[in-house]
């Protein structure tokens, strides 16, 4: 019976990673083939990059790129920052109505973005910072869930090395930069690759943040790229969506060793 369910969950497993991983072995064979051969999976055909070239030919991809490359840095630079400071204070400072304030921050956890978009698109008007980078990532530096993680690895952190650095004479923030932030480079790496795979396939946000080629993301331009009225051609758009994942596929086929033993240390299950 070990054996049978052993099986079992093996071929389950199968199952799901084949029905999660379709579309994206569809997009890459259609990409590399004409419409009606894709459509039709004639295994015969031809592989052309012509699809490539005429996608590339359609927007402009090297904005795009930039855009979010700096959209996901400032994103990221923010983030480290603040939940830093924050999960530091939540994890080592003692001040009036910490429990209190930490359960306020774990309460955003259960509020989707999207409810706060009216809000945020008024704040971000307000600062006139519409139709630009900062704006599209200013929302999101202060992760509740960054926080959280940075509290749990700092937690962890030994007070005998605290004390230790404080009789060497370091203040809080030089034992801050000198002993907690070099214990948890495993958590940052961890939450790093959460959230530039996070904020480098954002949608909505963006879409509503931004109004110009000059500030679009890949996935706003890949999305005007392939709306109806610019005439739908599956191949085309199979080959730009291979084209604005290719960074992040890239990425985690180079590093998945480290993405998997980051995630492991840091203990995010």
């Amino acid at each position: 019976m070990s054996k049978l369910s052993h099986y079992v969950e093996t071929a389950g497993a199968i199952l799901l990673a084949i029905i999660w991983i379709s579309p994206l072995l569809f997009a890459f064979w259609a990409a590399f083939h004409s419409t009606s051969d894709a459509v039709n999976f004639n295994v015969t055909s031809a592989w052309t990059l012509d699809n490539f070239r005429i996608a590339w030919d359609g927007a402009p991809w090297l904005k795009y790129f930039l855009n979010t490359f700096l959209l996901v840095t400032i994103v990221l630079i923010g983030q480290f920052f603040f939940t830093t400071l924050a999960g530091f204070a939540f994890a080592k400072l003692e001040f009036p109505g910490k429990n209190f304030v930490f359960i306020l921050v774990l309460m955003q956890l259960f509020i989707l973005p999207e409810v706060l978009i009216v809000e945020n698109y008024a704040m971000v008007s307000r600062l006139g910072l519409f139709d630009s980078l900062f704006g599209v990532g200013m929302p999101y530096m202060a992760s509740a869930f960054g926080i959280f993680l940075m509290r749990q690895s700092f937690k962890s952190v030994p007070i005998e090395l605290h004390e230790a650095a404080r009789i060497e004479g370091c203040g809080l923030l030089g034992i801050l930069w000198r002993v907690y932030v070099p214990l948890a480079k495993p958590t940052y790496l961890a939450y790093a690759l959460v959230s530039v795979s996070t904020h480098w396939n954002n949608f909505l946000w963006p879409l509503i943040v931004t109004n110009s080629p000059d500030t679009r993301p890949l996935t706003v331009g890949l999305s005007i790229f392939g709306a109806p009225e610019n005439g739908v051609d599956i191949s085309i758009i199979s080959a730009a969506t291979m084209m604005s994942v290719a960074p992040l596929l890239i990425a985690f086929l180079v590093f998945q060793r480290q993405f998997v033993q980051a995630f492991l240390r840091s203990g995010i299950k």
